[in-house]
């Protein structure tokens, strides 16, 4: 487990067009006033359309907003993770994404600028790369589970309530322990970590929320957290 922030958001936000407010929440954890917001886009390809969403939202927020790419020329990467006050991870393919970011020695960079006050936070494969492992789709014959950073203990499935496959798998691999318990998350919703305690669910949407689910004697349970704060839908 690390020291600092960590924000995983099960999906929406700036890369649907919809709850900004996560995205808001998200820069106001940092203690800079005008925060230094640094997206990375691996999971993606480092995708155009991925980007121009990025800049779309973040460009009209508080904030300096800038990329890493890892496809093309690529920075220094010390100094780029180092200088920025939030990192946010978009979704995509989780199982390259981590893959690439093995290759380049991201993890300990990431896990530095947390320590010094940098809020990690990401969305989808974005959420899932934080913990010791996650559900994932990331290659085309169905849901499986994966080895994450191990940031934060236990395992992480994002769109939780909006994909009936991913909730049921999820559910499946807890109960056969083929996945450690964790945390579900909806659309529109995020869990907040600190020094890796789970200290808030932030709901984007009246419905959206997470859930604690884990193995019992008579199969597994899927509980909503009622640690829930809505946050400003209108920004």
């Amino acid at each position: 487990m690390i020291k600092g922030q960590i924000i995983a958001i099960g999906g929406g936000g700036f890369s649907e067009g919809s709850e900004p407010g996560l995205d808001a929440y998200v820069l106001e954890q940092s203690v800079a006033n005008i925060p230094k917001v640094g997206f990375i886009g691996t999971a993606s390809g480092d995708a155009e359309s991925y980007l121009l969403k990025f800049y779309s939202r973040f460009s009209q927020l508080n904030c300096t907003p800038s990329h890493l790419t890892l496809f093309r020329r690529t920075p220094n990467l010390r100094d780029w993770i180092m200088s920025q006050d939030v990192i946010f991870v978009g979704g995509g393919n989780t199982f390259s994404m981590l893959a690439v970011w093995q290759a380049w020695e991201i993890a300990p960079l990431l896990k530095a600028a947390a320590a010094q006050g940098t809020v990690l936070s990401g969305i989808s494969a974005g959420a899932n790369c934080w913990f010791e492992s996650c559900l994932t789709d990331a290659k085309a014959d169905g849901f499986g589970p994966l080895q994450c950073l191990n940031f934060l203990s236990g395992s992480c499935c994002p769109h939780y309530s909006s994909e009936i496959e991913r909730q049921q798998t999820f559910e499946h691999l807890i109960e056969t322990e083929s996945l450690p318990p964790g945390i579900a998350i909806d659309d529109g919703a995020a869990a907040h970590f600190i020094d890796g305690q789970l200290t808030r669910i932030i709901s984007g949407t009246e419905e959206a929320t997470a859930y604690s689910v884990a193995p019992t004697s008579l199969g597994v349970t899927s509980k909503p957290f009622d640690r829930i704060e809505c946050v400003n839908l209108e920004i």
